[in-house]
């Protein structure tokens, strides 16, 4: 549906955002929602999913009539995106858009709900907040945003719970990189006839390029010190695997006087937010993150992206490169492998239906890990969830991944 069709107030703030047409996902869903159809949108992270959904619910909804838009985020850092681009959205129209997440003061999202015309919510805060007698009964809209995520961390149970204290007739619209399963059962219960719409997924290999490197562990670290120095430019994504390995490398490179700062569940709200609006302000530098941060953030100028310890699952592996060659720009990813993940690694190609051919070593200096007792300290309060060399934090859970896909 051309953006030119909406009202005026929501036209005009779209225009000053830089929106001059449709995205594929946009095209597709909006017309649908718009004729009050329940919606399957089958999409990556950076599809413009948020405007999909959201243009159509802040066309159709007017303030004062109690939460109308109820929209559902696996993490605390979507539900603030979402957020905030609905706000940038209705900039010209009075909507109410409350976020609601843990790990800030209840009572103040309490005080605010009943004046709220949307609620952007994560699943556990929000049955905080109804198990206290906030109401959903005037929901017209309810929206899973990245379903399959959601699912994948547990929340399936509450998902349920939440959409049990909304109207019958609402309106469901549901986006998911994935259909598993699961989710499929999540449908058929919850949804009236739903269309499917998948927009295209593929990687455009024009603009990124995947590389692997086969290192020892002792080498791991000596070689993404060489490469975020050599062949980054703008920013930079380190995935680990556990919040252990996550601090533990962002120090070691800031030893290596590497502009590095972290981000994963650990962290308080508030400093995950510093950190991203930290990077977003320098426009370089070198984000260490756990999967927290592979889907649903928007980072700006990632250049490249480093698999420093494999991904957990194919589709985490797509999700986390998806994250650079956005927007028309290039971009390269780049995985640091063992020898003993490598097998792993074929597995995962094999999954997704790429063939990356490993990458002869360039020379590089050997460095070291820090070792102090400030990670000791730091593994206890993390629970210890990786192994004990140094050269890889592959959780042993992992493994078994791979002996059920096969």
């Amino acid at each position: 549906m051309p953006f030119r069709n909406l009202p005026p107030a929501i036209q005009k703030a779209v225009q000053e955002q830089g929106f001059t047409s449709p995205t594929q996902i946009q095209e597709k869903t909006m017309p649908l929602i718009f004729a009050g159809k329940d919606v399957i949108g089958q999409s990556e992270t950076g599809s413009g999913k948020t405007a999909a959904f959201g243009l159509p619910i802040l066309t159709n909804i007017n303030h004062g009539k109690g939460v109308q838009a109820l929209i559902l985020t696996p993490t605390r850092e979507l539900c603030l995106q979402v957020t905030d681009a609905l706000r940038k959205f209705s900039k010209y129209k009075p909507v109410t858009i409350l976020p609601v997440f843990g790990g800030v003061g209840l009572n103040q999202q309490l005080n605010n709900f009943r004046n709220a015309d949307i609620v952007v919510a994560t699943p556990g805060r929000l049955l905080d907040l109804l198990n206290r007698g906030c109401r959903l009964s005037t929901a017209r809209y309810v929206v899973l945003d990245e379903a399959d995520r959601m699912l994948d961390m547990g929340f399936i149970a509450d998902v349920e719970k939440i959409l049990r204290n909304t109207p019958k007739n609402r309106q469901t619209i549901l986006f998911s990189a994935t259909i598993s399963p699961k989710l499929h059962s999540l449908v058929q219960q919850y949804m009236n006839a739903p269309t499917i719409i998948c927009a295209q997924t593929h990687v455009d290999t024009s603009l990124l390029k995947e590389k692997a490197y086969v290192v020892t562990p002792q080498d791991k670290f000596s070689l993404i010190v060489h490469l975020l120095k050599t062949e980054t430019q703008g920013i930079a994504l380190v995935f680990c695997g556990t919040r252990h390995a996550c601090d533990k490398i962002t120090k070691s490179l800031r030893s290596q006087n590497i502009d590095a700062i972290a981000i994963h569940g650990g962290l308080s709200q508030s400093q995950r937010t510093h950190n991203i609006n930290q990077m977003h302000q320098k426009g370089t530098g070198v984000l260490v993150a756990t999967d927290v941060a592979s889907r649903g953030l928007h980072i700006n100028n990632i250049s490249h992206v480093y698999n420093y310890d494999l991904p957990q699952t194919p589709d985490d592996y797509v999700h986390r490169i998806g994250r650079t060659a956005r927007a028309g720009a290039k971009g390269m990813a780049i995985t640091i492998i063992t020898q003993q993940d490598l097998r792993e690694f074929k597995l995962i190609m094999r999954d997704i239906g790429r063939q990356i051919s490993l990458t002869p070593l360039p020379e590089f200096a050997k460095v070291t890990l820090l070792t102090s007792q400030s990670r000791k300290h730091s593994f206890k309060q993390n629970h210890g969830g990786n192994r004990s060399h140094h050269g890889s934090s592959h959780p042993r859970q992992y493994r078994k991944f791979w002996k059920r896909s096969r």
